[in-house]
């Protein structure tokens, strides 16, 4: 990166005079909290900007035998020199400062008072606050409407974000109750069970993890891979946008999600350099480090990505921008794993609609689903694994078809269901034990518990690409391509992976039922593949228009588990 301070006495109001909205930076007002005030206009703050490409990356650069270079990916899909400089010239007269510069990812962090950003852009931030689900109370910079851009900057700038700093994604994984745990595993057992490639232990490999909260202490770290008899791994900790290692002494926080991704990945390739990035947890920090991570000057075989959020709650711009960024990792050589969600098909949205968690969502992130395994931690043996649905409320793995993401080439033949008559890309794409009841011995913040969630699964997809690629020695990139090969519909991967079903059962209760009166039941399909029945019912009393209660269902098989993974 290189720096760029030149800024002028006063802004140039001229420059920004005349305006055009930003397409998919809609914030909706409908539901916000209420404001508790505005932002001082001469707060200083920083921001990413995010620029066109100079090409779109082909489908076929992502899965290649021979990975793009960073000076490759640069040249021909960065940002064009002259937009950088035009952005840079109007931004600077504007009164902001680039601070800095990525021609490859593409991005500008951009300085200035939250005036003279606010007016750049055509909005104005509001002070808001809400309680996390760990019980924190976060407060942040909100705003609502769409953005608006200088004319000279129409279609060269892409996205802008970071001006609203609310919370972008939550955790995903869930600390099972000591009494609920029917067994437990340490990941070297499961690594045993699941046939991770004998003779590897991820050695010459980087495995890259992101973090947008918590952190860990490297006593705690080699406490725990000591207590599994094995050498502790290396891991480095950088700190993006602000973001640093900062431990918070709350196993049902942030520190639970960052000792549970080191642990699994140390503990499954501990010959794996692992470098965990921090950053916060805004929509500006989240794609700022993944970006840092995948063009990196050591390039990760896999960054593993435990935090997500339903696709709808995020913008379209910052979407699309974090959806490049996963492309470019791809064309880098770099697989991104990211957890499907704990929630079912709600991934805990109240609208009452099924959605799919975003990154997972996206076809250039590794979906990673979750199951219930039992097995026999000494032997190996598998006597059974089923998809992880707990119920309503109580923990279910993700998953979906995308109401944003059209159907990738690699699953047409695969039988993924329409979403309201469109096709759309299906999550997940690969799943493993996930269940907390069923879950990962962790240790985290001086306690020995036991995790579950999808959480665990996205690191260990990262361990096990960490150990294939030293055995086959190169990376992967996109994996989709090469697993869902030979895949029908209803069908796992020929000899390489089994399929396991999914049962996901939604009632809705509307009212309670009349006393002695009769209660009349309707139940029908609505589409009947090899792979899926999607059904719905309704019960009710006098009326079909006066329900007590309706409910829908369906039954999958696409989910895969990484057994005799071969490549």
């Amino acid at each position: 990166m290189y720096r760029m301070t030149d800024s002028p006495d006063q802004p140039t109001d001229a420059v920004i005079q005349d305006r055009v909205p930003l397409p998919g930076s809609e914030r909706p007002a409908l539901g916000v909290r209420p404001a508790v005030a505005s932002v001082p206009a001469d707060e200083a703050i920083e921001i990413t900007v995010v620029l066109r490409r100079r090409a779109e990356v082909p489908e076929s650069a992502l899965s290649r035998g021979t990975p793009l270079s960073r000076d490759e990916l640069a040249q021909t899909y960065g940002a064009d020199p002259a937009d950088v400089d035009l952005v840079t010239r109007t931004l600077t007269a504007a009164g902001a400062e680039v601070v800095d510069v990525d021609p490859a990812s593409r991005r500008l962090r951009v300085a200035g008072t939250v005036g003279v950003l606010c007016r750049i852009f055509g909005t104005s931030l509001d002070v808001a606050t809400e309680q996390d689900p760990d019980g924190t109370v976060v407060t942040y910079r909100r705003r609502t409407g769409s953005l608006s851009l200088p004319t000279t900057l129409d279609g060269v700038v892409t996205a802008v974000l970071g001006l609203d700093d609310r919370p972008q994604t939550r955790t995903r994984f869930q600390v099972a109750a000591p009494a609920a745990v029917t067994t437990s595993y340490t990941p070297p057992q499961l690594a045993e069970i699941y046939q991770f490639p004998a003779g590897t232990d991820g050695t010459g490999q980087t495995v890259a993890i992101l973090e947008l909260g918590g952190g860990f202490t490297q006593a705690e770290l080699t406490t725990y891979f000591r207590s599994l008899g094995i050498t502790p791994p290396t891991v480095t900790a950088v700190g993006v946008d602000g973001g640093a290692n900062t431990p918070e002494q709350n196993p049902n926080g942030a520190d639970g999600e960052v000792m549970l991704d080191i642990e699994i990945v140390g503990a499954m390739a501990p010959g794996a350099d692992i470098v965990v990035y921090f950053a916060p947890n805004t929509d500006a920090g989240f794609l700022d480090a993944l970006s840092q991570a995948a063009h990196a000057a050591v390039t990760p075989v896999a960054i593993s990505i435990s935090w997500g959020q339903n696709e709808d709650a995020w913008t379209a711009q910052a979407r699309t921008a974090f959806d490049q960024a996963l492309t470019d990792a791809s064309a880098l050589g770099v697989t991104v794993t990211a957890a499907a969600g704990d929630n079912g098909s709600s991934d805990g949205a109240t609208d009452g609609r099924v959605h799919t968690d975003f990154p997972a969502s996206s076809p250039h992130a590794l979906a990673c689903g979750g199951t219930r395994l039992d097995a026999n931690p000494a032997t190996g043996v598998v006597n059974s694994e089923v998809v992880w649905n707990n119920g309503v409320g109580a923990g279910a793995t993700g998953g979906g078809v995308s109401n944003v993401f059209g159907l990738p080439s690699w699953q047409t033949t695969v039988g993924v269901p329409t979403l309201s008559g469109q096709a759309g890309r299906g999550v997940p794409d690969v799943a493993a034990n996930a269940d907390p009841r069923t879950g990962y011995q962790v240790l985290v913040d001086g306690q020995k518990l036991v995790f579950g969630g999808t959480s665990a699964v996205s690191p260990l997809w990262a361990a096990l690409l960490a150990r294939m690629a030293q055995s086959l020695g190169r990376p992967f990139g996109l994996l989709q391509p090469a697993i869902y090969v030979g895949v029908g519909a209803g069908a796992a991967s020929p000899s390489t992976m089994r399929g396991i079903a999914t049962l996901d059962l939604r009632i809705d209760y509307m009212k309670a039922a009349k006393p002695g009166a009769d209660i009349f039941v309707f139940a029908e399909c609505l589409k009947i593949t090899h792979q899926i029945v999607f059904a719905r019912g309704k019960a009710y009393q006098e009326s079909q228009d006066d329900l007590i209660a309706s409910a829908t269902g369906a039954f999958i098989i696409t989910e895969l588990r990484p057994a005799d993974v071969k490549a």
